[in-house]
């Protein structure tokens, strides 16, 4: 695919080893695997992908290891209608990967290895590639050393930068985004978005005191998902509540980045109220909890719109 991208997502694409096991283990404990899979995920491929099945042109910047993994990654984002111009794939580390264990109830641990990932930079040819496209997405999980740059694109407004804390900052430690650059970051995003484990550790805080201390660090538009319990979102105007669809659960595992697409999709791209574009964007997470694997139930604009109203005519 050539041409410019709407959005353009940078981070990790990968494969997920999905282990169906009969609990999730507290330290010390045991469980025993059901079922086990390959599947697609990766936080920035899956929102690309995400958006592409929205109808949305998408590109990435990702680095890939030294294995066929790399090519069958590839090859599944072209597949997707994901530009990928900008994927590289380095000489000597392995691909990134996920292991993701998974109990009866869609509960999951994501344990993840390989280095290819956490050594990705940015060259002047990204960063104008960047600039190209209407909105950036990123998260925590990218390299801090490259988050940085993204936000000095911001900072300098030749970037609409969308970030995704995703985890607690424990879970970033020595690979992902550092507690300072999520401080510098807050004032020159286009949306701020975190779920509640991830914000309690950041603010240590969640609800709506959260969102009071990020709004006066300057978060202009964001949203803090809690689960069952739905979604806060926020902008200059208003603070609004969402609430979250009844599902059948099957798998978390994507929901956030299912959520996230539908909010760059419907609140940055297509400007709309925050609470219609909070509305779309839970249907979206709701709905890929009812399928396996983190890209299940990404779906079309059509599917996600009968979702939400079926259950608003509920």
């Amino acid at each position: 695919m050539t041409g410019v991208p709407e959005v353009v997502a940078v981070g990790s694409a990968l494969l997920d080893e999905q282990y169906l096991v009969t609990n999730l283990p507290e330290p010390d404990g045991g469980a025993y695997v059901t079922e086990e899979s390959e599947a697609f995920g990766g936080v920035a491929a899956n929102v690309a992908v995400a958006l592409s099945r929205l109808g949305r042109t998408t590109g990435i910047v990702v680095r890939l290891g030294n294995d066929d993994t790399a090519d069958t990654v590839t090859k599944n984002l072209r597949e997707e209608g994901v530009a990928t111009d900008r994927v590289r794939q380095s000489e000597v580390e392995r691909s990134t990967y996920c292991m993701v264990f998974r109990d009866s109830d869609g509960r999951r641990m994501i344990v993840t290895g390989g280095g290819a990932a956490k050594q990705l930079t940015l060259n002047a040819d990204d960063e104008e590639y960047l600039r190209s496209a209407e909105v950036v997405f990123t998260n925590g999980f990218c390299p801090d050393r490259v988050t940085r740059k993204l936000c000095e694109l911001a900072a300098d407004g030749d970037i609409q930068l969308a970030f995704d804390l995703a985890s607690p900052l424990e879970g970033l430690e020595g690979r992902g985004t550092e507690r300072k650059t999520v401080d510098e970051l807050l004032s020159h995003l286009a949306l701020f978005v975190a779920n509640g484990p991830s914000i309690r550790s950041y603010l240590g805080a969640r609800g709506r005191e959260a969102v009071d201390i990020l709004r006066t660090r300057g978060v202009r538009r964001g949203a803090l998902t809690r689960g069952e319990h739905g979604a806060i979102l926020w902008d200059d105007e208003e603070v609004v509540d969402v609430p979250a669809l009844d599902v059948d659960v099957v798998d978390t595992t994507g929901a956030g980045d299912a959520f996230v697409s539908g909010l760059i999709h419907r609140w940055l791209l297509e400007n709309e109220p925050a609470d219609v574009a909070g509305r779309f964007a839970t249907a979206a997470g709701s709905y890929n909890c009812t399928r396996t694997g983190a890209r299940g139930g990404m779906t079309d604009e059509d599917r996600i719109e009968a979702v939400l109203n079926d259950r608003v005519a509920h």
